[in-house]
């Protein structure tokens, strides 16, 4: 199974992604189908990449267990809360690297305020100006 890879996401925020896009394509493999995501997967994977997209965080986003912002809608945030519970033990072998990036950075201290005007929305609007 591919990694879905994003068009809008760089930096750390890619590597969040990436990694998103691995537990979910364990998570889906082993749940729902075969080779490719589900149409329900997708649309979660989808909002995944959309609020990373537009965490007032940026690139100093800690992760989503750890960050008092709460950007997630109740049902996805459950969706995803399950796929990571089920995929982190199983990310070692197919992705070690993502893995362990991961758990560093969980690690890491949450920063206090988000910067103004720091999400990654914001620099790809200001680009296109």
């Amino acid at each position: 199974m591919a990694t879905k890879q994003s068009n809008i996401l760089k930096g750390a925020l890619l590597t969040e992604f990436k990694t998103v896009a691995s537990m979910m394509a364990i998570y889906c493999r082993d749940h729902h189908s075969g080779d490719e995501l589900c149409a329900e997967c997708q649309s979660l994977l989808t909002y995944a990449e959309t609020k990373l997209d537009r965490c007032p965080y940026g690139d100093a986003k800690p992760t989503c267990n750890r960050c008092p912002i709460h950007c997630y809608k109740p049902q996805p945030k459950e969706q995803m809360r399950l796929i990571m519970r089920y995929s982190g033990p199983r990310m070692l072998l197919p992705h070690p690297i993502l893995a362990i990036r991961h758990l560093i950075h969980e690690r890491k201290p949450v920063p206090e305020k988000p910067l103004p005007k720091n999400s990654n929305r914001h620099h790809r609007q200001l680009k296109n100006k």
